[in-house]
């Protein structure tokens, strides 16, 4: 674990390149935006500028931190010796990105361990940016999590006690694959009946910094990537929530749970027993 000095020194990396990265894509955006390639099915589409935006990230950081691995959602990851690896998700929310919607983010976090093994890795420092909104969020460990607007003014996020389910606003995301979304909305019909109401808005690293912030009041999706959740993890652990799989396993693909305590808790029994209920993916 880096001590303070270097924990402070690695939020402010993420912040600058996060801060660079949100600047680019909103200004260097082509006025009829390219579709790269696909990955998962032909609705999950990479833009040209998610790659742009990875490639000017790693070359920063490489700058910046050379010793340091690299880990991103599109093509392109580097080895490293110094322990740390920076998972980046150049934009998080691409299809709002590529619709105009303003609900994407720059997801940039330094992390300990193994990033592909669950339960094997933590992030230690992380920033998530809105670059059409303003809204940066950015934490580390022992630091606090912390949340600035437009305005530029900063204030400590700090979660309060949460509502119990049946009043929750529960926040969620889908996949791209056919059969994925088969099981999400199997799932959904046992989980909507006991909550509040739900929000889809289409980027998890931002659905997870709502959560810290109490613009949600818990979030669940299966399918996340180590990229999707690193930085905003670390926001919402460090506002005080709790952020784990089911059954309190590591998040991993399979579910991740984003909440306070004890609605953590209770929303992940209802996600246990409606993952038994929906079957096998």
């Amino acid at each position: 674990m880096p001590d303070d000095a270097q924990l402070a020194e690695l939020e402010q990396v993420a912040l600058t390149v996060a801060g660079e990265a949100g600047r680019f894509v909103v200004d260097e955006r082509p006025d009829h935006l390219g579709v790269a390639r696909t990955k998962s099915s032909a609705t999950d589409v990479v833009t040209v500028m998610d790659q742009g935006a990875q490639d000017l990230i790693r070359a920063r950081l490489q700058g910046l931190r050379p010793s340091d691995a690299f880990l991103g959602e599109e093509e392109g990851g580097s080895a490293g010796d110094s322990g740390l690896t920076w998972v980046v998700d150049p934009i998080d929310g691409t299809v709002n990105y590529l619709y105009r919607i303003p609900s994407y983010a720059v997801s940039v976090a330094a992390v300990v361990g193994d990033p592909r093994v669950p339960g094997q890795w933590a992030p230690v420092a992380g920033a998530v940016v809105n670059p059409v909104t303003g809204e940066v969020f950015h934490a580390r460990v022992g630091g606090g999590a912390w949340v600035s607007g437009a305005d530029g003014r900063e204030r400590r996020l700090a979660m309060a006690p949460p509502p119990d389910l049946d009043q929750a606003l529960v926040g969620t995301g889908f996949g791209y694959a056919v059969q994925r979304r088969r099981w999400q909305a199997a799932m959904l019909l046992e989980v909507l009946p006991q909550v509040r109401d739900i929000r889809r808005i289409g980027s998890a690293a931002l659905d997870i910094c709502a959560v810290a912030a109490g613009n949600l009041d818990a979030y669940y999706e299966r399918g996340l990537n180590p990229w999707d959740m690193a930085a905003a993890w670390l926001v919402l652990t460090e506002a005080g929530g709790t952020f784990t799989g089911l059954a309190g396993g590591p998040p991993e693909g399979a579910m991740v749970v984003a909440a306070a305590e004890p609605l953590h808790g209770q929303l992940e029994v209802v996600l246990g027993a409606a993952a038994d209920a929906a079957g096998q993916e």
